[in-house]
């Protein structure tokens, strides 16, 4: 935790956080619009907008009045595209969308102390594959949700106490949901080579557990003390809309420099495959055990490691 203190100032990662909520506040609609089409492929995309209303009525009130005017928008033209175009405007959509990820991808890189030295190509895909796993995870989400509500409202009388349980399990699957998007990010978005899930799970599930108290924090500041439409006037609702995604951002890199200090934590190999000494990973923060950065003689292996990371480096 102390190591975690001292590379969120020497990352920037506030910096970091402001940069990924811009391009994913210039990806916000086409994301949208690719989770409407995609849903609408396996239901009814007219009902995203009332599916969504759970993670909506989280969100601070004029951010969340912005992104519901979009769904309704683009619930309606989606519905009248079929096939080709519908094909066409999918693939499109999942272009703008993943701005974002590509953003996150060099965030991550830089949190994980690694150098991207894939091409264009492929960094493209890596970006528009996360975008799309994105989507994906947020259609089976909002089919589940809905089968979910589906089921209880057919097989079950719900009184309070039901009804009740039946918010807890979509809590429970919409966290279960995000942890796992999370962990995704994680291990694929870095140029490194992929870390074992387990060495992903701490950050996933602190980002989460972040992510949404901060969501709500902010969303009862906005409404009980923030003022911004009398300071920023009609820009009011997008300033709460970017700080919300700042927020967002900030969590999501803060539970990967978690699981990036965690891995520095342990001198075994953290990285998929067959066990490799360190030096030869393929990963710094697996490569270099924060156990033996030191010069003390008296720390076993530590002139060992410390010849390894130098050839690491090189």
């Amino acid at each position: 935790m102390r190591r975690v203190w001292a590379k969120n100032s020497e990352h920037n990662l506030s910096l970091l956080a402001g940069a990924v909520a811009f391009y994913a506040f210039l990806s916000l609609v086409p994301l949208l619009a690719a989770l409407v089409m995609s849903y609408g492929l396996v239901a009814d995309p007219t009902s995203v907008a009332a599916h969504m209303r759970l993670l909506i009525d989280l969100i601070p009130a004029d951010a969340a009045e912005l992104i519901y005017s979009q769904l309704t928008q683009l619930t309606q033209s989606a519905a009248e595209r079929k096939g080709i175009g519908l094909a066409v405007a999918l693939l499109v959509s999942l272009y703008g969308a993943s701005r974002a990820s590509g953003a996150m991808i060099t965030s991550l890189n830089i949190v994980y102390e690694e150098k991207d030295r894939r091409s264009y190509l492929r960094w493209t895909l890596v970006s528009a594959a996360l975008a799309a796993g994105a989507i994906a995870m947020g259609v089976v989400g909002l089919t589940a949700a809905s089968m979910l509500s589906l089921s209880g409202s057919l097989f079950f009388d719900l009184g309070p106490a039901g009804a009740a349980v039946l918010q807890i399990l979509s809590w429970i699957l919409a966290a279960g949901l995000c942890i796992a998007t999370l962990g995704g990010i994680y291990r694929f978005a870095p140029n490194r080579a992929d870390a074992r899930w387990q060495w992903l799970s701490l950050g996933s599930g602190v980002a989460t557990l972040l992510w949404l108290g901060a969501t709500i924090g902010f969303g009862l500041y906005v409404t009980r003390f923030g003022d911004y439409d009398a300071t920023y006037g009609s820009l009011g609702a997008v300033v709460v809309l970017l700080l919300w995604l700042y927020l967002s951002a900030y969590a999501v890199l803060l539970g990967g420099l978690i699981n990036a200090e965690t891995e520095r934590q342990t001198a075994r190999d953290t990285t998929t495959g067959r066990p490799e000494p360190m030096g030869k990973r393929g990963a710094t923060v697996a490569d270099m055990s924060a156990a033996y950065e030191t010069d003390d003689p008296n720390v076993p292996g530590a002139a060992e490691s410390a010849q390894r990371s130098d050839k690491a480096t090189e």
